[in-house]
């Protein structure tokens, strides 16, 4: 709708320019000029996962006629990239765009914002999330750090990383320098791996000088971009531990909460289609990118049942310890749990079924 003509209108039905000497302020009020700064965990050249940001911003910068304007800067620009939840909260910056496990270091509820190992896959997230009670819970828990949160990207099911060596069996993990993020390194600190937290433009580096042994980031299409298959070329799969990687976006409580209700509705529904496109995009660029990867060298591999069911024996060893020791993870997990079981009661039923079949035709070539 115009909203000058939206303006004009109102004034006429109103009965004349008193009427219409009114609304325009009014509108004024509800449409202030604003300019705000983002910052993102992620590099420019991961460019869907920083291009949900500029995605975000021009959203908002339309939907305001130019209003409302939010200026996005990758890491370095104003802070590290880790550090882009910590800037919002103290008010460096009014916004971020990060993964909230990042910060599962100042508490092990940060993780559940974005994955946890054999926890939901990208749609049961988006359901527990935005029906399912998960945003109202996680906020509650934000709230502590001042920010409030909003779902902002998923990368979908990532890749279970790059290795040098072959991972056969749980013993192959032990003593591995493995760049992991979130709850994961915890999970694999138990089968013998030495966990590092590394920001996405170091991991290439790290990988190639031996600071580490192997790396776990995305999927293909970032995975390519990075040359992680140059220094490391087993690639295993799938990230037990990301079977749905929500990343977010988080405001200033006190920024939010100055907002007109028109504004918070906005950015709500220009995060939503951020939201939406990550998962578009990397759908769609993915298999191209894998493809590309096993024709420059990649090594694909799959975790065994074996491999896998150590993981997640030991997953839930790490969820019974952090539960007894931290009330607020104890509260989200079990939401997070008795949903999980809900839905691969569903997903097993329609999803599941139909995927199953699909796989098979395409491993015929009859697709």
């Amino acid at each position: 709708m115009d909203r000058r003509k939206f303006i004009r209108g109102a004034g006429l039905a109103a009965g004349g320019l008193a009427a219409s000497t009114i609304a325009a302020p009014a509108i004024a009020d509800s449409m202030p000029k604003l300019k705000w700064r983002l910052t993102s965990s992620f590099p420019q050249s991961l460019d869907v996962l920083y291009g949900a940001a500029n995605i975000f911003a021009e959203t908002v910068r339309q939907a305001t006629d130019g209003n409302f304007e939010i200026q996005v800067f990758g890491p370095g620009d104003i802070g590290p990239a880790l550090k882009a939840l910590d800037m919002t909260s103290d008010g460096t910056v009014e916004m971020s765009h990060t993964a909230s496990y990042y910060y599962w270091g100042k508490d092990p509820t940060f993780a559940i914002g974005t994955a946890i190992p054999f926890g939901l896959n990208s749609r049961q997230e988006n359901a527990w999330m935005y029906d399912g009670g998960g945003m109202d819970l996680m906020n509650a828990f934000f709230k502590k750090y001042g920010v409030y949160g909003l779902p902002g990207g998923n990368t979908g099911a990532q890749m279970g990383g790059w290795y040098r060596k072959e991972i056969n069996t749980p013993a192959d993990f032990s003593g591995l320098k493995m760049r992991i993020a979130g709850l994961a390194g915890a999970v694999m600190a138990k089968l013998g791996v030495v966990p590092q937290q590394t920001a996405p433009a170091d991991v290439y580096p790290s990988l190639e000088k031996g600071v580490i042994d192997a790396a776990e980031f995305v999927g293909p299409y970032d995975d390519a971009k990075l040359g992680l298959y140059k220094v490391a070329k087993y690639y295993y799969y799938p990230a037990w531990w990301e079977g749905g990687a929500m990343l977010h976006f988080f405001v200033g409580l006190d920024k939010w909460n100055s907002l007109p209700k028109s504004y918070q509705a906005i950015i709500t529904a220009a995060a939503a289609m951020a939201n939406v496109q990550m998962q578009a995009r990397y759908d769609a660029l993915n298999p191209g990118a894998l493809r590309k990867l096993v024709s420059g060298g990649a090594q694909l591999r799959p975790f065994s049942g074996e491999v896998m069911e150590a993981c997640f024996k030991a997953s839930n060893e790490v969820y019974a310890e952090l539960s007894a020791q931290n009330a607020d993870f104890k509260t989200a997990y079990e939401a997070l749990k008795a949903f999980r079981n809900e839905q691969y009661l569903w997903f097993q039923v329609a999803d599941g079924t139909y995927d199953n079949f699909m796989f098979s035709l395409q491993q015929k070539g009859a697709l």
